[in-house]
């Protein structure tokens, strides 16, 4: 598996393939919750030149993708205050290609980008519904940390803040 920064032609079919990872949540969540929730993981808003892109290919086709916010920026739209560590966003994994290691691929990739920069912690958001990313991410070491939840379509559904501080577990 090779991890490797998106090229701009490729866009299209990853924001095709984050929704095809994410439709599996539909039958959790209200209606309006995954019409929001598309929009998010479809918009062309994460695809500027500040925010790294980061795909996972095998065999010539991309399997995953992830999207890494740098420090300080609004990566959740006026949801989040603006936070002193860079942000994974927007994980995705092909339906067909999951359970074979690459969320863990494409988040070891963020997590040595963020300490390549200097970084002491990282963080991502997910949905209280996303059960097994929750426990990807726990088994990382990152900890919920509760002050940067959010609920972003009022309704009922709490958008849960992670961090991995990378003093706290120095083997990273």
């Amino acid at each position: 598996m090779l991890i490797r920064d998106a090229l701009v032609d490729e866009f299209p079919l990853i924001r095709e393939q984050r929704v095809r990872a994410y439709e599996v949540h539909v039958k959790n969540i209200p209606e309006d919750h995954w019409k929001a929730l598309k929009a998010a993981i479809s918009s062309d808003a994460n695809f500027n030149s500040d925010i790294e892109r980061i795909v996972a290919e095998l065999d010539g086709k991309i399997i995953g993708s992830v999207v890494l916010y740098p420090a300080h920026s609004d990566a959740y739209e006026g949801n989040v205050e603006q936070l002193d560590y860079p942000e994974i966003r927007m994980l995705a994994v092909d339906p067909e290609a999951q359970g074979r290691g690459i969320a863990t691929a494409l988040i070891s990739e963020c997590i040595e980008r963020a300490k390549a920069k200097g970084h002491l912690a990282i963080g991502l958001h997910t949905g209280a519904f996303m059960k097994s990313a929750i426990s990807l991410y726990e088994r990382f070491g990152f900890e919920h940390i509760s002050q940067y939840d959010f609920e972003p379509a009022n309704d009922g559904i709490i958008v849960k803040a992670y961090r991995l501080n990378f003093e706290k577990i120095p083997n990273l």
